[in-house]
């Protein structure tokens, strides 16, 4: 604390002494000086500041001149000059008493050098210094995070490591980041299948000898054709009429051959699913013969396209998972069973971060999973666990607000061929054909994940479109005789509160009905009448209904 008193030289008095006596004195309420309102002088240390006062001052009051210090000019007018950094006060005083000036004088580092480095190192950026009791505060506004670090670590190298910067700089950007994933997979099959199918029998001098090869396509036995009739089977073989006649057995409802005794039921034939079975029967090197050719040819494909969206704060992470948990049980000794869950479906985890520029900084980990048939495993007490087809895929990436990215793909091609046939017999050239098998199967699998990050901010509410908007659940009338399944209309206006109507005020405890009144009688009023409330457009002077609205 540092008190000044009797601040003026002796010349200096006698002179404001000979000008006070040879002015006119004035009123006591005019000689009455107000204070100034307290304001803030920001200094740099070794500068300082000529401030002219409104009336003349007697006693000047510094409150720390380690800080700043003052130097009397006239009794008018003071320089305050900087010494160290801090913040102290400074009042002047006239003779009567009032305050003619305080002030608060704050020093730093050099206020105006760090101003202008930062308006000649960022320029599009508007930052702001201030400085209180040897702390800086930077507040303004700046295109990115990435500026506000910038203009941190600036301000810090300028002013050295002794003097504390604290940052409330906002970014013009918004900080919310909402990630768009797409999963687009197309994956076809083709399998073709050419097996034959041979059945043979021959009973010539009591010799039976077979030959089966694939699946059953009917049967050969011996039949005694004497006592059958003899009928026109030329229909029966596609021929014109009277062009074969065969012993037909009525116990069979079929033809037969007179020279060997033969039947043939191709009623197996078609029975393979999703095959074609080319059937023919007939003698061959003195066998009886009866086969079947199968041809088989069948094509699929399936398509997925899984869409996801999430939004997250920079710098923050975020998930999503849709789909489930399937429970497997783990053995953990002396018969004790845990079971521990495994999640699948679609799922989203990423962490975006703002970069310069709106540019976006992205750990992304997208995966979409589903329980699966092949390589599940079945425990001894018959339960089993189904596997999981998992696409996943985890990177770190960067792009801009509305670009896209192919983060991950895949094209697989499986050619699989396979040939079942009789050992020796199969191999022959000519011959062998009829005791073999073979079929060829192909699997084509192409998968994309294609990401789109957007910066994003709150919007209001009725900006937002619901799939449930405008839904109303039909009646019983509407669900059983007309078959609606809803009675709104899909895309219209969701219902919306409204106020409830303004009524008249309960009556108070305690209090008593008024009595009936009579026609009130008109009164004599000298005043203007009151002009009427304008209404505003679309008020019919009713209240709002309580409850929900679609209007």
């Amino acid at each position: 604390m540092r008190i000044k008193g009797n601040l003026l030289s002796v010349p200096m008095a006698a002179a404001v002494a000979i000008a006070t006596a040879t002015t006119p004195s004035a009123p006591t309420s005019a000689q009455t000086v107000r204070p100034e309102p307290t304001s803030v002088v920001q200094l740099d240390i070794g500068r300082g500041r000529l401030v002219t006062l409104s009336a003349p001052m007697s006693d000047l009051f510094v409150a720390d001149d380690k800080v700043a210090d003052v130097q009397v000019r006239s009794p008018t007018q003071l320089y305050i000059f900087a010494k160290g950094a801090g913040e102290t006060n400074v009042y002047a005083t006239s003779k009567s008493g009032a305050v003619v000036y305080a002030t608060t004088v704050r020093v730093g580092q050099n206020f105006n050098s760090l101003q202008s480095m930062l308006s000649l190192a960022m320029p599009d950026a508007k930052i702001a210094t201030h400085t209180m009791n040897g702390v800086i505060l930077l507040t303004g506004t700046v295109a990115n995070p990435d500026d506000a670090a910038e203009a941190e670590q600036l301000v810090q190298a300028f002013v050295g490591d002794k003097t504390k910067v604290i940052t409330r700089l906002k970014t013009a950007v918004p900080l919310q980041v909402n990630l768009q994933v797409k999963f687009a997979e197309v994956s076809r099959s083709f399998a073709k299948t050419i097996g034959n199918n041979l059945q043979t029998r021959d009973t010539t001098g009591g010799f039976q000898f077979g030959v089966a090869s694939g699946r059953s396509v009917g049967t050969i036995g011996s039949v005694d054709t004497s006592s059958l009739p003899q009928l026109d089977a030329s229909s029966r073989f596609g021929f014109p009429a009277g062009t074969i006649s065969l012993p037909y057995d009525p116990k069979i409802g079929d033809f037969v051959y007179p020279n060997t005794g033969t039947k043939f039921d191709f009623s197996n034939l078609g029975k393979g699913g999703t095959r074609t079975a080319l059937g023919y029967a007939g003698k061959l090197l003195g066998l009886d013969i009866l086969g079947a050719l199968d041809l088989g040819e069948k094509l699929g494909q399936v398509t997925t396209l899984n869409t996801t969206n999430l939004s997250a704060l920079s710098g923050e992470t975020g998930s999503f998972l849709a789909g489930g948990e399937i429970p497997i049980p783990i053995s953990q000794g002396l018969g004790a069973v845990s079971v521990q869950y495994k999640q699948y479906g679609v799922s989203l985890s990423y962490t975006p971060t703002v970069l310069s520029d709106g540019r976006i900084s992205l750990r992304v980990r997208p995966e979409v999973s589903q329980l699966s048939a092949a390589g599940a495993v079945t425990l001894q007490n018959g339960v089993q666990i189904p596997a999981l087809t998992t696409r996943r895929a985890e990177t770190t990436i960067e792009v801009g607000s509305g670009q896209s990215f192919m983060i991950a793909g895949l094209l697989s091609n499986n050619h699989q061929n396979s040939i079942d046939k009789t050992p020796g017999i199969g191999d022959m050239p000519i011959l062998g054909a009829l005791f073999r098998s073979n079929e060829f199967q192909r699997n084509e699998t192409e998968l994309m994940i294609v990401i789109t990050p957007y910066l994003v901010k709150p919007v209001n509410p009725d900006q937002i479109v619901l799939p449930t908007d405008g839904y109303k659940a039909p009646t019983d009338l509407e669900r059983v005789f007309l078959g609606k399944m809803e009675s709104g209309k899909s895309g219209t206006k969701r219902p919306m509160p409204t106020m409830a109507p303004q009524g008249d005020p309960a009556p108070s405890l305690g209090a008593s009905t008024p009595l009936p009144t009579g026609p009130k009688l008109p009164e004599k009023n000298d005043k203007p009448a009151a002009v009427a409330p304008r209404k505003m457009a679309g008020d019919d002077g009713h209240s709002p209904a309580p409850g929900f609205s679609n209007q």
